[in-house]
């Protein structure tokens, strides 16, 4: 069988896609491929300055593509409400939404919303954007959610009892393991309680040196060693994305040694992550966090009635 690329992708003419935190890293890696593809492309980002020089960098290299700027801060819910309701007047469909932005073992912060910075952004935000985009979605035949998460997640092991580490002393690397394990308990409820044909699907990136780790030393002297590029690092994403035969809660990671490089296939998640309970409690507790909820359905069901 022959390594899975880019070149995979079908022609993407007519739709419309969401890559968050695109103006760098594998998110601008799998913006330019999604553009190149002939979608109309959403780099949604919180800093405009950087959003402009990445649509224009991609702009240099695709032409004839339809590219929008959307201010996007996922540390923020009012942003996120925002965001999600000028996208809601503007498109009539949205065929993908791919969770990409996320924050890396910074030092202890909360969000303006007060929970712990990596939760906070990595799914908590994600979760309230795809439940306010959430009809568009159901709408869209054949759409999909894609949250991006990582090797990391094999770390994770959630307290919902301190979700924000106000109790613990906080420990970097487990947050972000946490967060990173959100993600896939994220999209294995979502396909649990969706009664719609939108799927969710997951993917880790493998090492690749990104911006991302700006906040971790190890990795700018690993990096020669292990690294891939950013657009072999966007390929796992761009799988779970568009790979026609993926199916709902398929994780896609690199297939090299310790799925750390490598051209994407489908990766075993963690143990842990198979826990339904904790994949429950943590969505319940998602909801009540952030004041949104999924309506799945709830617009047919009403119709039927």
């Amino acid at each position: 069988m022959s390594n899975w690329t880019a070149d995979n992708i079908e022609s993407l003419e007519g739709n419309v896609v969401i890559v968050t935190g695109s103006s760098s890293g594998i998110g601008l890696e799998a913006a330019r491929v999604i553009a190149e593809k002939g979608a109309t492309t959403i780099v949604a980002v919180r800093n405009a300055e950087k959003g402009e020089k990445a649509i224009d960098e991609i702009k240099s290299t695709v032409e004839d593509t339809d590219l929008r700027l959307m201010i996007l801060d996922l540390a923020d819910l009012d942003s996120v409400k925002t965001f999600a309701a000028k996208f809601n007047d503007e498109f009539e469909r949205l065929d993908c939404l791919i969770n990409n932005a996320g924050v890396m073992v910074p030092p202890y912060t909360k969000t303006k919303d007060g929970f712990e910075l990596q939760m906070g952004t990595n799914h908590l935000g994600h979760f309230a954007l795809t439940a306010q985009l959430l009809d568009l979605l159901e709408s869209t035949e054949g759409s999909r959610v894609v949250n991006v998460s990582s090797g990391a997640h094999k770390m994770g092991n959630i307290d919902p009892e301190d979700l924000h580490w106000e109790k613990r002393n906080y420990s970097k690397w487990k947050a972000y393991g946490d967060s990173k394990l959100a993600n896939i308990y994220f999209t294995k409820e979502f396909n649990k309680r969706n009664t719609g044909s939108t799927i969710a699907t997951a993917a880790h990136p493998g090492w690749t040196a990104t911006e991302l780790q700006r906040n971790t030393s190890v990795a700018g002297l690993l990096n020669n060693v292990f690294a891939q590029d950013g657009p072999m690092g966007a390929l796992p994403t761009l799988r779970a994305a568009f790979d026609v035969e993926a199916e709902a809660g398929d994780y896609f990671g690199p297939a090299g040694f310790m799925e750390m490089r490598g051209y994407p296939v489908k990766v075993p998640t963690s143990d842990r992550s198979k826990n339904a309970e904790a994949a429950a409690k943590l969505w319940e507790l998602s909801e009540e966090l952030t004041g949104v909820r999924f309506d799945f359905g709830e617009k047919e069901k009403t119709a039927n009635a």
